[in-house]
């Protein structure tokens, strides 16, 4: 599994000349560290006589982060799981009838998978930057560079993701499918976008 792999042999594989992990993958990743990033801010804070007042807040914010975490984890394999069904629904065979639909359909199901993994990681992230939001403002303001990382992070595994989404919607038939997953992706993509500059100008004002 490529979460099991060193930081070393991850990026290797990443550079390697082989399709996965790719910018799904990576897109997942980024998401791990926007959530790491976020828990370790609201650490950072449990414990302290200044911000007491959001003692319990923090305490569940590092809680649910640290599980959202786990499951951005486990999209780094997901993503590339997807894909190989893709790529191996391109090898059935196509000398019959029969097996040319039976391959079309394997193609249009794995494509349809392929779109749904990233769509999941994007919508998954976006609930998670307003929290980073709220331990900017709250946490630790030592750390408060490392929400602004977290915020950045949260950012690409959105954006990234919604770029897998769209590629994959490009071979996808089912007009009514496309359309849903596109006017969704419009959505994300632009809240991404208006959350993390709201965090940025705020910061600039503070430091």
């Amino acid at each position: 599994m490529l979460v099991d792999l060193t930081i070393k042999d991850f990026l290797a594989e990443t550079a390697s000349n082989t399709p996965v992990p790719g910018g799904g993958s990576i897109a997942a990743l980024n998401g791990a560290i926007a959530t790491a990033l976020t828990e370790m801010v609201a650490n950072l804070t449990i414990g302290k006589k200044k911000y007491a007042e959001y003692e319990g807040q923090m305490q569940a914010i590092a809680v649910e982060a640290a599980a959202i975490r786990q499951k951005f984890i486990t999209y780094i394999d997901k993503d590339s799981d997807a894909y190989n069904r893709v790529f191996n629904a391109f090898k059935l065979p196509k000398e019959t009838e029969e097996e040319i639909a039976r391959r079309s359909q394997e193609i249009q199901d794995a494509t349809k998978e392929a779109a749904d993994v990233p769509m999941r990681v994007a919508e998954e992230m976006a609930e998670v930057m307003e929290t980073v939001i709220y331990v900017a403002h709250k946490g630790n303001q030592n750390a408060v560079t490392d929400a602004c990382v977290a915020m950045m992070s949260a950012r690409n595994c959105v954006l990234g993701a919604l770029l897998n989404v769209r590629i994959n919607l490009s071979s996808i038939k089912d007009e009514a499918y496309v359309k849903r997953m596109t006017e969704k992706a419009d959505h994300l993509e632009a809240e991404a976008i208006r959350i993390e500059k709201k965090l940025l100008d705020w910061v600039k004002t503070q430091l």
